[in-house]
């Protein structure tokens, strides 16, 4: 089992790479992967409420089942702390498997070996 981190750094403000990451991460997650999604930039918002509602890209599943089957397979969800406060966003309004992290979470696991994708 590989660790896999998908670094997405956009959310309703490009819905086309939004959804190609959670597919991703997805396909990792059932294939027995380890995948870490790390939210970054304008993509912490996915991290909140509501959010993946506003995301369908045509051709893809709507992002809210796209993060839902992410999180009740038990993905894990990185949020960039500095990132999500600048934006002045709630952390009581995180989605479930959603925990705010620093960079130095990230570079460690990228240390020890896991893949990155970024998006």
């Amino acid at each position: 089992m590989a660790k896999i981190v998908i670094n997405l750094t956009c959310s309703t403000d490009n819905t086309d790479k939004a959804t190609v990451a959670m597919v991703v991460a997805n396909a990792a997650l059932v294939s027995g992967q380890q995948p870490i999604v790390f939210l970054s930039s304008e993509g912490v918002h996915l991290a909140t409420q509501g959010c993946a509602e506003k995301i369908i890209e045509p051709g893809f599943a709507p992002m809210k089942e796209l993060l839902g089957n992410y999180i009740e397979n038990g993905g894990v969800i990185w949020v960039c702390t500095p990132c999500f406060k600048k934006r002045g966003l709630a952390e009581a309004n995180l989605v479930k498997n959603a925990a705010l992290v620093g960079g130095a979470s990230l570079v460690e696991v990228l240390s020890q070996g896991a893949a990155c994708i970024s998006y």
